[in-house]
């Protein structure tokens, strides 16, 4: 193991033990694979337990030994193969018990795995567990990556410490795609919070003047955008989540739990009520007039950047840098290229003096939280709006009634635009055509965009179940291009050889 980072950790009791196990469920991804090794009574059963009740979400989860099995297999969120070489006959055996096949498909957990250790593979987790006086001392050596994983999922340990929640019950909730992901965090009382966790990402390569794409796009890197949108959207009266806890640093946030309803229901599909209820969520916030300086943390103050022609651009391009090679398998020509952004660069145009405020930017199915014992706005709780930002109020319009993950019906999604145009209407003077012209172009610019990282996501970051949405997307665009204004890029995608179907 030259070279390899080693930590070791004081386990005062059992408990801490079983903390450990818990807390690596959340830090392994498929391919890695523990080296458990102790003596006998070290507590290697007990944190082969823990760790397999966690990652199954399942605290009475049947754990039977694997010592006479030699290996016991569970389908859980990533699968896992608990192995036990105590009574392997010969090293040669392990071929036998599908290692590779397990490890390639899952995590594998390994007792005892000095018997066979010239046949394993030596990129590995060294956990060694010995006992020291009433407790135990964990030894933990591994590759640089998995140990920047299991260190940071120890910092957040010793976050919830810190702040009074020792001991807290940790599981994961979900990921996205981006750098975050998203624990939930059962406390003393029973009450479940949820954290965030937003280590800061790698500066990617340069997309444009020398600067990353997150930075072009005016992506938050760090959780003060988070915290100055949710106090502004709590100052509305509107519901985002309490920060209860942040480490800016560290990026690590433990935020209220809004609830667990969302806007569909358990077939995925639009429950009309919640989604007309957005709406007026919407209406609601962009009634109000426009702050772009927020004041936050320790005298802070985050500027909410503008949705810029270069940001709106940059997005767009992905269709032709992602989605157009992926679907006709040659790249865009010259000509090809400076005619799209040349289109590009007259619909931003089309968009001056529109009605610009704060723009939650993915105000869709993912981010709303339904709050049924709640009343008015309040009963639609806004999650994942760290990426706002001030642009053309019809983008947030455009980003649920097309919904980028839920197939909204027609008719569902013409009564969420007469709902909304009408409530403006109510709310004061609302220039009717000049919003829908903007929406329309919103609606293409943003499906323009999601075409492309579909496809992004699919070749660039090995994560093809997004590419599931591309039927939906593609209908999304031929609704918008139906739209006048939309006219040249229709014919362009037509002459490119992106076939839309029909609106």
């Amino acid at each position: 193991m030259s070279g390899e980072a080693a930590l070791t950790l004081t386990l005062a009791d059992e408990a801490e033990t079983i903390r450990l196990g818990e807390d690596l469920a959340l830090a392994l991804n498929k391919g890695d694979w523990i080296a458990l090794s102790g003596d006998l009574g070290a507590g290697k059963s007990t944190f082969a337990r823990a760790f397999l009740r966690a990652l199954a979400d399942d605290g009475e989860l049947e754990v039977p030994s694997p010592t006479f099995t030699l290996v016991q297999s569970y389908e859980l969120r990533i699968p896992v193969s608990h192995f036990d070489l105590y009574r392997l006959g010969d090293s040669s055996e392990l071929d036998e018990l599908g290692f590779d096949e397990a490890l390639s498909n899952g995590i594998c957990l390994v007792e005892w795995p000095e018997i066979a250790d010239d046949l394993l593979p030596q990129a590995r987790i060294q956990l060694r567990l010995e006992q020291s006086g009433s407790g135990r001392t964990a030894t933990i050596t591994a590759p640089e990556a998995q140990m920047h994983r299991i260190r940071r999922v120890l910092a957040i340990r010793e976050f919830l410490d810190r702040h009074g929640y020792a001991g807290a019950r940790r599981r994961f909730l979900t990921g996205d795609a981006s750098t975050r992901a998203y624990e939930s965090v059962t406390i003393a009382n029973g009450e479940t919070l949820i954290l965030m966790d937003w280590p800061r990402p790698a500066e990617g390569p340069p997309v444009l003047d020398g600067k990353p794409y997150p930075k072009v796009a005016h992506l938050a890197e760090d959780p003060y955008p988070f915290v100055a949108i949710d106090e502004y959207l709590r100052e509305l009266g509107l519901a985002a989540p309490e920060v209860l806890h942040v480490d800016y640093d560290q990026g690590i946030l433990l935020i209220e739990n809004l609830g667990e309803e969302g806007a569909v229901d358990e077939d995925g599909k639009p429950i009309e009520e919640r989604y007309r209820e957005s709406i007026v969520c919407l209406a609601f916030l962009h009634s109000h007039g426009m702050r772009q300086d927020l004041p936050v943390g320790d005298g802070h103050i985050h500027h909410i950047p503008d949705f810029d022609p270069t940001a709106m651009k940059m997005e767009a391009r992905l269709l032709i840098d992602w989605h157009l090679p992926w679907k006709r398998g040659t790249p865009a020509t010259v000509e090809e290229r400076q005619e799209y952004l040349a289109i590009w660069d007259d619909l931003i145009r089309e968009l001056d003096g529109v009605e610009k405020n704060l723009l939650l930017r993915d105000f869709h199915s993912p981010n709303i939280i339904w709050r049924p014992h709640e009343s008015g706005v309040r009963r639609v709780g806004l999650i994942d709006f760290q990426d706002s930002m001030i642009g053309p109020t019809a983008y947030d319009l455009a980003s649920i009634v097309q919904d980028a993950r839920v197939d909204i019906p027609k008719a569902l999604a013409d009564q969420l635009m007469l709902d909304y145009v009408t409530l403006r209407r109510a709310l004061g003077a609302f220039d009717e055509p000049t919003f829908l012209k903007a929406w329309a172009i919103m609606a293409a610019q943003r499906n323009c965009k999601l075409a492309g990282l579909w496809v992004r996501l699919l070749q660039r970051d090995g994560k093809p179940g997004y590419l599931k949405h591309m039927p939906r997307t593609l209908r999304h665009l031929a609704t918008a291009m139906s739209h006048d204004v939309l006219s040249p890029l229709r014919d362009w995608c037509r002459r490119a050889g992106i076939e839309l179907p029909e609106s």
